[in-house]
């Protein structure tokens, strides 16, 4: 974090390209509860270490904890579990989160970027939503942030095929919003205009925004779950 008004958040396991872990995803959502609370602040800026923003779940690492994995699926009081809350709690923080997005941008990856307000990627930067290919489903929060931002034929082709895509496709996708050959810096600037707008009006900005664009995320949160749960004995024993 280089300042008060605009905090600076990395993902930070560049040796496995930030392949998430359980304990990654509660940090996460620790963070995003931590900055909520703080004062003076007017944007977050997300991004990667190393060559990646992030490969996607650590599968390996997943199948050695069965009872952690099954722990971070109940849900909490929030209406998400573990897995959703390390994305959705980015949505929850009244300023907007900038995601500068390079590299791999896979699966868990590919969902924390969504849950980010605005995006910045690479042009060459590979985007998969790649659960089916595991056999599983997008399910920390994606399906609901892949509604909010395409349509549901481009949502169904991405999901079920679990085909690469570039970063230039998915800012025609309307899964970004710009490219850059350097995200970092252009997401560092934009996170500077907003913070000199007046405070008040960004936050009541967004909070209307969200509130107004889509309803019904917990019912979304519960059926992603219900279908996850469905899957993942399976998939953790690699069928």
């Amino acid at each position: 974090m280089d300042d008060d008004a605009v905090a600076h958040v990395r993902l930070d396991r560049p040796d496995k390209l930030n392949a998430l872990t359980l304990d990654m995803l509660g940090d996460l959502a620790a963070t995003a509860r931590r900055l909520r609370g703080r004062p003076g602040l007017r944007a977050v800026v997300l991004a990667g270490e190393g060559r990646s923003f992030g490969a996607g779940l650590d599968i390996e690492a997943a199948t050695r904890n069965p009872a952690g994995v099954a722990r971070a699926f109940a849900p909490t009081w929030r209406g998400t579990n573990r897995f959703q809350e390390a994305c959705w709690a980015w949505r929850r923080l009244p300023v907007p989160v900038i995601a500068a997005v390079h590299g791999h941008v896979f699966g868990g990856a590919l969902q924390i970027a969504l849950a980010a307000d605005l995006r910045i990627t690479t042009p060459d930067a590979r985007w998969c939503v790649m659960e089916v290919a595991r056999g599983l489903v997008p399910d920390m929060s994606g399906i609901q942030t892949l509604s909010e931002l395409t349509g549901i034929e481009t949502a169904k082709r991405l999901t079920l095929t679990a085909e690469e895509f570039s970063g230039t496709d998915a800012v025609a996708y309307g899964l970004a919003g710009s490219t850059s050959d350097d995200p970092l810096t252009e997401a560092r600037a934009l996170a500077g205009t907003v913070a000199g707008h007046r405070p008040e009006a960004v936050r009541a900005a967004k909070r209307l925004l969200n509130r107004t664009w889509q309803r019904g995320p917990l019912r979304t949160f519960a059926a992603e779950r219900t279908a996850q749960l469905r899957l993942l004995p399976g998939a953790m024993r690699g069928r």
